[in-house]
Parts: structure tokens; sequence; C-alpha cells
């Protein structure tokens, strides 16, 4: 969970700049979620090797709350697919109309652009229309120097008739063939986890359920007195 969260933080920060939808902080939930793993896990081999029932059935709890709430979200993501990229979509054009009023966004834009190798929302040619292009010198024919193959020579403003030089692709196709592509490893990587989370429940409550309540001292054994027997 924890590495979740930092290749979260590392990879899918900036798409969730562009996004639209109003989301938490996904990344920063996903690290405090790991490192509380990793706290309970340390918790969980110290009440095993104490053998304390108590904290051994509070850890079997805590893994069965973490396992309902990534099935949770691991479902909510798949019945709201749909919205996801619609809003993904609109927070692209929101870059490009806003792209020289909202600089964390044009940033992130700019940076998706060169990374994905892609130009505009659907193609290069929905730069035409935007704000920024009708402020450039030849009005309705540039596209920023992120959509250059090359920084060196390259002919973005204004653009040849052939429009050479620049990536034609459209940002939104490439971002969802790269989920597509990676959606195996994606549904791997947190079926192990559950299937992790699971076998720890279980041998939780199997180990608790084997360790015998402290038998009392025999200090604290009631005693049975002559008036107590009248």
């Amino acid at each position: 969970m924890l590495t979740i969260g930092i290749w979260a933080k590392i990879s899918l920060g900036t798409y969730l700049v562009l996004s639209a939808n109003e989301y938490p902080n996904t990344s920063i939930i996903l690290l405090a979620t790991g490192t509380a793993v990793i706290i309970w896990g340390f918790l969980g081999f110290v009440s095993a090797a104490t053998e304390h029932r108590c904290l051994l059935r509070t850890y079997g709890g805590f893994q069965l709350a973490m396992l309902v709430a990534g099935l949770a979200a691991g479902l909510s993501s798949l019945f709201y697919r749909k919205d996801i990229a619609e809003g993904f979509q609109n927070g692209l054009w929101e870059a490009i109309h806003y792209y020289t009023e909202d600089e964390e966004k044009a940033e992130a834009l700019d940076s998706i652009q060169r990374t994905l190798d892609c130009c505009g929302v659907e193609s290069y040619r929905d730069w035409f229309s935007s704000p920024w292009s009708m402020e450039q010198h030849s009005p309705n024919g540039s596209v920023p120097v992120s959509c250059c193959r090359a920084r060196k020579g390259c002919l973005h403003s204004p653009l040849p008739s052939n429009a050479q030089g620049i990536y034609h692709d459209g940002c939104f196709s490439k971002v969802c063939n790269f989920v597509s592509d990676n959606m195996f490893y994606i549904a791997t990587a947190a079926l192990g986890l559950a299937l992790m989370q699971v076998v720890g429940i279980i041998l939780a409550c199997l180990l608790a359920a084997r360790i015998l309540p402290h038998a009392e001292p025999p200090g604290d054994s009631p005693i049975i007195t002559s008036q107590a027997l009248d």
C-alpha cells in the first residue's frame, strides 16, 4: 500500500491535477494508509510473539477493515470509470482554455504532452481555437512548444501546412490506452494485496483462538469461608 501511494504521488499527481472532478488527495491517503499498515503489521508481529489475544483480534479487525475499504474503492472506480474518464477529458479542455491563466494546470498539461507524445485533447487542432492561440502572432495556427517532437528547429507558432515536427494524436486517447495497457498489472497487484490481507486475517484469528486465557493467580481465587457455607 505504501509503495502504491508513492507510485501514485509520483506518477498520477499530474493526471489528478487535470481532472475536472473533485477528488481527495488520493496519493496522500494511500501513503497514510500504507504507513498505518506497516505500523499495525509490527504490532501484529509483537502480539503474535507475546501471545496477546486482544491485540491479535484487534489486528485481525484492522486487516478486515482495510480489505473492505480496498474492495469498496476498487468497485467504486469500476462502476464510475465513465465519470472518471469524462472528468479527465473535461479537465483537459479546461487546461487548454485557461492555459495562460492557470499555471499549475498549464504545467501539468505540458508535462503530459511531453511524456505521452500527444497534443491537445482529441488532436493538435484543439489548440487553434484556444485563447492562448488567439494571442499569438499567427492566430488559429499555433501550438505550445510542449507539442514539439524536438525543441530545436520546431515550427510551432505558426505551424507549417503539414504540421510537421509536432505530435498529432490527442492526449485523451493516449491516457485511456495507458490505463488499459496497465490494467492487468493494477488488477494483479490489487488481487495480491487482497489475498495477503485475507491470509493475515485468518492467521490472526486462528492464533488468537489457540491462545488460552491466562489463568488466575492462586491468591486471587475466592476463599469459601464457614460463614458463606452457613
